[in-house]
């Protein structure tokens, strides 16, 4: 009965990664494109692709054979309230920090294992970095984690001491102790930077979202290189994170109930 289980679990798991492939997926995506990017064999991943046809999740263009989101997965997007649609709030305030800095904007929500970005809206400068939607940012070595360590629930910290702080860079943080205070810090001040910390040359500025209940909703954060985004970055940018954070906070009703 375990196999068993356990084979419905996987099962259940390829399934909804072959989703979210083409739902992150900037074009429609073919049999071939979706096994390389799971790493599994075509006629795998052909047979969840058949199921989710079936039900209506995903649909097939008959001249391509290329796949895309069909009318069911829209229908459930639609059906979020429009209250704690993240992506929706999110969108003008984004734009309104990018056009005034120049740096790409980026929102992101937590999952069990990272901060999930959900979109981003790309800066002016010379050399500009871009997050793909769907990616998943470590939560010790990423800004926008960090803010979750710090306003999302205890487990998150628990889980990401318990896995280990792998080294993406020679300035991650590898030590539990340093991790622990630095996020205690963050508290604090309610924004998160992580310079170089995931990718040599970038640094990331965060602060957290909140929903109507008080409860952390996301991440929301300027990206882009060094040079624009110092290390050390000057008040201005730390006021304009927070305004972004503030402004998303207040659409999806954050400090509207009594006693906020």
């Amino acid at each position: 009965m375990d196999a068993q289980r356990k084979d419905i679990v996987r099962s259940a798991d390829t399934t909804l990664a072959v989703l979210e492939a083409i739902a992150f997926a900037e074009e429609a995506l073919g049999v071939t494109q979706i096994a390389q990017r799971l790493s599994l064999s075509k006629g795998a991943i052909f047979r969840h692709l058949q199921s989710l046809v079936d039900r209506g999740f995903v649909a097939q263009d008959p001249q391509t054979s290329r796949y895309r989101l069909g009318v069911k997965a829209s229908l459930i997007g639609r059906l979020a309230p429009p209250e704690n649609d993240l992506i929706a709030a999110a969108e003008g305030p984004m734009r309104d920090i990018r056009d005034r800095t120049a740096i790409t904007t980026v929102l992101s929500a937590p999952t069990t294992s990272g901060a999930l970005v959900l979109n981003t809206v790309i800066g002016y400068r010379t050399i500009e970095i871009g997050v793909r939607k769907g990616s998943e940012l470590p939560f010790h070595a990423s800004a926008q984690g960090k803010v979750m360590l710090a306003f999302g629930p205890p487990a998150l910290m628990e889980r990401t001491l318990r896995l280990g702080l792998p080294p993406l860079t020679p300035h991650t943080i590898t030590d539990p102790d340093r991790l622990v205070s630095e996020v205690n810090l963050i508290r604090e001040n309610g924004v998160a930077t992580a310079p170089e910390e995931a990718l040599l040359g970038i640094n990331t500025l965060a602060a957290p979202v909140f929903d109507r209940d008080s409860r952390l909703a996301g991440a929301v954060a300027l990206c882009g290189s060094i040079q624009y985004l110092p290390a050390n970055p000057d008040d201005g940018l730390f006021a304009m994170v927070r305004e972004m954070a503030s402004r998303i906070s207040r659409t999806l009703g954050y400090g509207t109930r009594a006693g906020n």
